[in-house]
This record gives C-alpha cells, sequence and structure tokens, in this order.
C-alpha cells in the first residue's frame, strides 16, 4: 500500500490525526486575513471588466508580422483607449478595445489598416454593446441567488440548519477569495470567468457535504454516551475524509492547472486565463473551506446547544476524575488495532496517543 494510501487507513480508523477543532481560531484567523486581503484589493483595484460587460469593439486581421506589443501601441493610439491585443493561430491578431461606438469604431478600422498595412475590408470589426454584458451580469446573480437558496434549503433538510449555514459561509468565503484574486492579479472579467466562478461552487459543497456525512451519521445518538464530545467526533469526521478530499482537489486541479499555467502561460492562449483561473483558485479556496471552516463552524454552533453543553460537561468530569485517580482514560488505554469507529478515539483529540483496545469501545449512540 502507498504511505499516502496507510495514512488515508490510519486516519480513517483514528490511530492517528490532526486536531483542526480545538486548533479552529488559527484557521478562522487565517480565512478572515486572506478575505480581507481579497476585499481590499477589489476595492482599491477594482475588477478589469472584459468587453462583453463595458462594451466595445473587436477587431480581427489577417495574418501579419506586426507583434502584439506594436500592435497594442498602434491601437491604442489609434482609439484613445487601452487595447487588448491576442496572436491568433492563423498569425493574425484580435485587437480588443472597450468603450467604443459605431463612428469610432469605423474610424479606428481605418486607422489599424494603414498602420498594420492590411486592406481595410480584411480587419472584421464586431460591435458589443454594454447592455449585453448587462444581462449576463444580471443572469449570473440571479443564477448564483437561486442556488445558494437551493443549497441552504437541501442541507437544512438532509441535515440540519447549523450545517446550512456553515456551507453557506463556506461558499461565500470562496467566492469572495475568488473575487479578490481577480482584482488582484488584474485579469480580465469574461462570460468565462461567471462560468468557472458558479463552477467551483458545486466542487466546494461536494467536500462539504461529504465531511457533513460523516458527521452526522458519528453524532447520532452523542448525547447518550460519556466519552466524546462534538467536537471529538467533528475532528473525527474530518480525519476520516481528509486524504479523500485531498486526492479529489489534486486530481481536479492538474487539468486546471494545465489549463492556466501552460495554455494560458506558455502558450499564450488569454482566454483561457478566464475560465482556469477562477477554477483554480476556487478549487483550492473550496478545498481549505470544507475542512478548516465549515465543519469547525459545525462544531462551533452546535457546542453552544444546551444539551451538548451538558454532555462536554460530563465528558471533561470523567476524564478528569480518571487523571485524577491516575487511571488511563478510553482514548488512552493499551494499544490495539483499530478498526472503526466503534474502536476508534476520535482523531485530533489525541494526537499520536495510544489508542483503545478492541471491543473496549462504542460507537456514540450504541447501548453499552
Amino acid at each position: 500500500m502507498s504511505r499516502l494510501g496507510n495514512l488515508g487507513a490510519r486516519l480513517y480508523r483514528g490511530e492517528v490525526g490532526y486536531d483542526f477543532i480545538g486548533k479552529r481560531r488559527i484557521w478562522y484567523g487565517v480565512s478572515v486575513l486572506i478575505t480581507i486581503t481579497a476585499i481590499v484589493g477589489l476595492a482599491v483595484s477594482g475588477l478589469n471588466m472584459g468587453i462583453e460587460f463595458k462594451g466595445g469593439a473587436v477587431f480581427t486581421t489577417p495574418k501579419t508580422s506586426v507583434s502584439v506589443s506594436e500592435a497594442e501601441d498602434l491601437a491604442t493610439d489609434a482609439s484613445g483607449h487601452q487595447a487588448i491585443v491576442q496572436k491568433l493561430g492563423n498569425g493574425g491578431l484580435r485587437i480588443q478595445i472597450t468603450e467604443v461606438d459605431t463612428a469610432k469604431s469605423d474610424e479606428i478600422q481605418a486607422k489599424l489598416a494603414t498602420d498594420l498595412d492590411v486592406p481595410r475590408e480584411k480587419i472584421a470589426a464586431d460591435l458589443v454593446g454594454p447592455s449585453w454584458g448587462e444581462q449576463i451580469a444580471n443572469k449570473a446573480w440571479t443564477g448564483l441567488g437561486v442556488f445558494m437558496i437551493l443549497v441552504v434549503i437541501y442541507l437544512a433538510i438532509a441535515f440540519e440548519w447549523r450545517m446550512a449555514l456553515a456551507a453557506l459561509v463556506a461558499l461565500i468565503h470562496d467566492i469572495t477569495i475568488t473575487v479578490g484574486v481577480y482584482a488582484l492579479v488584474g485579469f480580465e472579467v469574461t462570460p468565462g470567468t461567471v462560468i468557472g466562478l458558479l463552477t467551483i461552487l458545486g466542487y466546494s459543497l461536494y467536500d462539504t457535504v461529504v465531511v457533513f456525512d460523516s458527521l452526522k451519521e458519528g453524532t447520532n445518538g452523542i448525547t447518550k454516551q460519556t466519552r466524546w464530545t462534538y467536537s471529538d467526533v467533528a475532528n473525527r469526521s474530518i480525519n476520516s475524509t481528509l486524504v479523500r478530499s485531498i486526492n479529489t482537489t489534486v486530481v481536479a486541479l492538474l487539468p486546471v492547472a494545465g489549463l492556466l499555467f501552460i495554455g494560458g502561460g506558455v502558450l499564450g492562449a488569454g482566454m483561457l486565463n478566464d475560465i482556469s483561473l477562477a477554477l483554480f483558485v476556487g478549487l483550492a479556496a473550496g478545498a481549505y473551506s470544507s475542512i478548516f471552516i465549515a465543519t469547525p463552524l459545525v462544531a462551533d454552533l452546535k457546542e453552544r446547544e444546551p444539551q451538548m453543553k451538558a454532555l462536554k460537561k460530563r465528558v471533561l468530569a470523567k476524564r478528569a476524575a480518571a487523571a485524577a485517580k491516575g487511571e488511563a482514560t478510553e482514548a488512552e488505554q493499551a494499544d490495539g488495532d483499530v478498526t472503526d469507529l466503534e474502536d476508534a478515539a476520535p482523531a485530533g483529540a489525541v494526537v499520536g496517543q495510544r489508542q483503545e483496545p478492541r471491543g473496549h469501545g462504542r460507537t456514540p449512540g450504541k447501548r453499552r
């Protein structure tokens, strides 16, 4: 078995683990810092909206020996606006200029024909009105709002409202970071960006639901025992699905990284950046939020309940009494192979310590 596979099996069985819940304030702080940076970047730099949202003209030329940088200078001089130029596969150029009307478009087309030394009739000019981009933006916001509402309703029914709220916070966290990165990097926002932004929400939600499902199963009837607190079992749920989340995220990120760094960066296929950056940042942020934000937030909300407070008090009192007598707690008893949740101490509650022997424990909710 590979090292990662062996680690995943040991995490699932509770033999090793990391205390995600106990260190949740650290992750909250990291998320707040990243989010503030994203918001500041958005406020200072703003989003570089593409021609589809601002309106303007796109000129496509036949094959020419003029370089991209030279064409940008010529187009900027001809229009009075900053131009974006891309080299096409046939050797031609795609020149994009925002905030250009019909009359100005004809003038720019004639000037480009002269400067690039190509026939005017061979330069294709397409005008894009800002109203079309506004409609796209409005529909995207509507789709995002409907998606969020449906997600909250589904999670509230399938799990509970606290998990629905935590998942919503995680999704907003992912969107904010992705939009902030776009503002900081200065990439152009196009309809492809909107598609990528909406796509990442599904990936983020998938990882979150996997952990929530494990948590729901592990906490069924938890108040009937005095071994583990809600946070203990939440730790177990994160650790048992950790390797699966990492594998899923890495496999999803590899092709997206190819699009972003090779397709968009090395090969210069700028249009690939529109969707690939949103996917890359969103996938990474989604994996982070499902582990470090969503589940710890659920644990925080649940342990505010009176019955969970009472459970935690009983568990801690039992552990303190055992420690005072010099006895090993149930999570610190003799070594033994652990095969499932019935026999496992919650991973992260006792990292690297000896686990309970086979046959001494029960899953929360099962009668002794």
